[in-house]
């Protein structure tokens, strides 16, 4: 059995990866001892190479998006990805996630955002508070799917901070469905030159034994607010912090 410690929050194994303090980080108390080291999931660049795949009891391959919402809307989908992406369209396939997908859409949009004419397809705005309300949808579609390592990576390139990619998709080796509720977004607030916006949740959740589990709370979704130097990753929403409760 697992504990899970947050200064500011309340945390089962299902939401580990979901829950921390307010600089994103959670203490970690596990009875079986050392915490085991993996290499991160796949970046971006990795993840166009092939579909992310991680090793979990639950699922061997992430759901397909085709499996997901039916191969005519899947299609769709994968027809916008293609008309935004830079990429050679590896994301761009309805064999990956809906998740997978989504979020190639929205790194297009973010990194073409304010670069000529607007591009068909990259709704809504992605500066806007509700594309900082779709990277937490999208975190919880692809735990959902079982993409563990798209949903990683709504925590920024580089995954969660403080959490190896391996921990991070074993705390949900027996879930077995995810669904977020998205609350009415407050206005968001500018600082150090980021962008912050809260998102506030309920987060309902099955286990493989049956036993249902709910959440609320909020996450803090930022983006570096156009400053010079900045990255295309920093200049995309990602999760910062997460405070969730049970419910």
């Amino acid at each position: 059995m697992h504990r899970w410690i947050a200064a500011a929050s309340w945390c089962a194994p299902l939401l580990l990866a979901g829950c921390g303090t307010a600089d994103g980080r959670a203490e970690r108390a596990e009875g079986g001892g050392a915490t085991a080291t993996a290499a991160p999931a796949p970046r971006p660049s990795a993840a166009a190479a092939a579909p992310v795949a991680a090793a979990t009891p639950r699922r061997s391959q992430p759901r397909s998006c085709a499996a997901e919402i039916g191969a005519a809307a899947a299609a769709r989908r994968v027809a916008i990805c293609r008309n935004v992406s830079p990429a050679t369209h590896p994301p761009c396939n309805a064999v990956n996630s809906c998740a997978l997908i989504d979020d190639e859409i929205a790194r297009s949009c973010a990194l073409f955002d304010g670069k000529g004419a607007p591009i068909a397809g990259c709704t809504p705005p992605p500066k806007s508070a509700a594309a900082a309300a779709g990277v937490v949808r999208r975190y919880y579609a692809a735990i959902d799917a079982g993409d563990y390592g798209t949903a990683w990576q709504q925590w920024g390139d580089d995954g969660r901070p403080g959490q190896t990619y391996a921990a991070f998709a074993r705390g949900f080796a027996h879930t077995r469905t995810t669904r977020v509720t998205i609350g009415a977004l407050p206005p968001g607030d500018a600082g150090a030159g980021s962008l912050y916006q809260p998102v506030p949740v309920t987060v309902d959740a099955t286990l493989d034994d049956g036993r249902h589990q709910r959440f609320r709370g909020r996450y803090v979704v930022r983006r570096v607010n156009d400053v010079d130097g900045a990255s295309p990753g920093q200049l995309r929403w990602h999760i910062d912090s997460a405070q969730l409760k049970p419910s």
